[in-house]
């Protein structure tokens, strides 16, 4: 694999998958190295109990529209089981409130809060579309080179045409916390709750925490189908847009191979020599895209030693310790939440009672302690995909805050208490959920890391944040997908645009490589 038309991808992964097609379709020979023995990592499904199945990325709310139909993944077997779910904030009494993409609805929901809410997801939905726009796109460097500088043009023409009184709010919401943005919209803290709970998923923050509104616009940044932030429970579990997206690889030419792990990129420290893997077979090729998080890929596969000081300094401050867990339930039957009747179970249930309750279920982490009451989102799936569990059983799936990667004292003893402390919330609003329960798991970031090789079990595989965004993710002069190692790519969710299964990092990082190429010919 000396040819320069040869590239190697390391890692199966969504973005993993979407890059190796991308370039086979433009006319490399790609292989592609999985160390486990199916596609997908953390959105693959999996077995957790005999008979249930389920997948970590739980829900489909990025997954760019433009890249599903250049990869025909309809063809390849991607199907939708529901589109368009509810979010449902739960109350312990049963007083529960569901939020739509046109509407909110429930007991003591004023008039002025429905008002207000139509007016937040109109905001929210346009400055998410300027976001949603650098998606497809190779971030900028602030520098002279004329492509770099018609980029940041269109950019700031983008932001212009938003108008003057929207760019205006924009610029003041956008770095600050969630938290008193809805105070200034909402009387109403069921919805306050769920929208904070919207905003800090998957990170390091707290609804008063900066950086939350736009995590918040992240979330909803998605060039998907529907409304802005739309939830999709694909047929067969997230694990089948993977399948489909590598049924697509394989389809375009891409050899993948599964049970390979890479144990180290070689590099002679100006270029990158090839791979070698577990067990000592090398293999030799000048380009090579890594699908793993920038840390794995830059101070484990390559090596510290490889790369100037200040870059591997900055490489290792790359924010990227998890606090999310994922639970898996086997049940019996569907349990009775209270309140909710079983049209209901089907929709996203978030346990996030109000803005202060998740704020406190925040504040442990900080000191390296797990929620006594933590937040939730969860999805009862089985619902609407008979597939995922035995006739009459179901599962559920809920993403669990917070659950901090250093937990003081190791998970080791810490992950019994803490699936007790889960049960013991969730029992507040499904009462039956333990009679219910036939078979548990509950997957900390320590075990995200172990299964999956994610640097600190984070789902994004690093954190989302303003400094960590764009022309600055991962790292300054290493936001191109292009790294400081002659060859080497990124093309995993540690870059632009960031966490979520969207694809576009796997697509941009492609474009770069194909640039590289092209650049090297002229």
């Amino acid at each position: 694999m000396t040819d320069s038309a040869n590239v190697l991808v390391i890692g199966g992964g969504h973005n993993g998958l979407v890059c190796a097609s991308f370039l086979a379709k433009a006319g490399c020979r790609v292989t592609l190295l999985e160390v486990g023995e199916k596609a997908g990592g953390l959105a693959a499904t999996n077995e957790f109990a005999p008979g249930f199945r389920a997948s970590c990325a739980h829900l489909l709310y990025l997954l760019d529209d433009e890249i599903a139909r250049a990869l025909s993944l309809e063809s390849h077997g991607l199907a939708m089981a529901k589109t368009g779910l509810d979010s449902i904030a739960l109350d312990n009494k049963g007083g529960h409130i569901t939020l739509s993409a046109q509407q909110v609805e429930g007991p003591g929901i004023s008039d002025s809060d429905r008002d207000a809410y139509r007016e937040y997801r109109r905001m929210m939905s346009k400055f998410a579309g300027m976001i949603g726009a650098m998606h497809r796109q190779v971030p900028p460097r602030i520098s002279n080179r004329r492509r770099d500088l018609f980029t940041l043009g269109k950019m700031a023409l983008r932001a212009r045409m938003m108008g003057r009184k929207d760019l205006r709010e924009f610029l003041r919401i956008a770095a600050i916390n969630i938290y008193d943005v809805l105070e200034e919209f909402f009387d109403n803290p069921q919805i306050k709750g769920a929208l904070g709970l919207d905003a800090v998923l998957g990170s390091f923050s707290g609804p008063r925490s900066n950086n939350t509104v736009f995590t918040a616009l992240h979330r909803m940044s998605g060039n998907n189908a529907g409304a802005p932030g739309a939830v999709s429970v694909p047929a067969g579990g997230m694990g089948a847009v993977s399948d489909a997206m590598a049924a697509a690889a394989i389809a375009a030419g891409v050899q993948i191979r599964f049970g390979a792990r890479v144990s180290r990129i070689r590099s002679d420290g100006l270029k990158v020599l090839g791979v070698e893997l577990e067990g000592g077979e090398q293999i030799d090729v000048q380009t090579i895209v890594s699908n793993a998080d920038p840390r794995t890929t830059m101070l484990e596969l390559l090596g510290a030693r490889y790369l100037e000081a200040d870059c591997a300094r900055r490489f290792n401050n790359f924010r990227a310790r998890g606090y999310t867990a994922k639970l898996h339930l086997a049940l019996a039957g569907l349990p009775d939440f209270k309140g909710l009747d079983e049209s209901q179970l089907g929709q996203r249930l978030l346990i996030a009672p109000d803005p202060d309750y998740v704020d406190r279920a925040f504040n442990p982490c900080k000191y390296g302690e797990y929620s006594p009451r933590p937040v939730m989102e969860i999805t009862l799936p089985s619902v609407h995909d008979r597939t995922l569990a035995p006739k009459g059983r179901h599962v559920l799936s809920a993403i669990v805050q917070y659950a901090p990667y250093d937990l003081a004292g190791g998970w080791d003893k810490a992950r019994d208490p803490f699936l007790e402390t889960v049960m013991d919330t969730l029992a507040e609003y499904a009462p039956d959920i333990r009679d219910k329960t036939l078979a548990s798991e509950l997957l900390t970031p320590v075990d995200l890391e172990q299964r999956f090789g994610v640097s600190g079990g984070h789902w994004h595989h690093g954190e989302l944040s303003l400094d960590q965004f764009l022309m600055l993710r991962p790292v300054p002069k290493a936001a191109q997908y292009r790294m400081p190692v002659t060859g080497l790519y990124l093309c995993g969710a540690g870059c632009h645009p960031g966490g979520g299964v969207m694809g576009s990092a796997g697509r941009n990082a492609a474009e770069a490589v194909l640039a590289g190429k092209g650049e090297k010919r002229a």
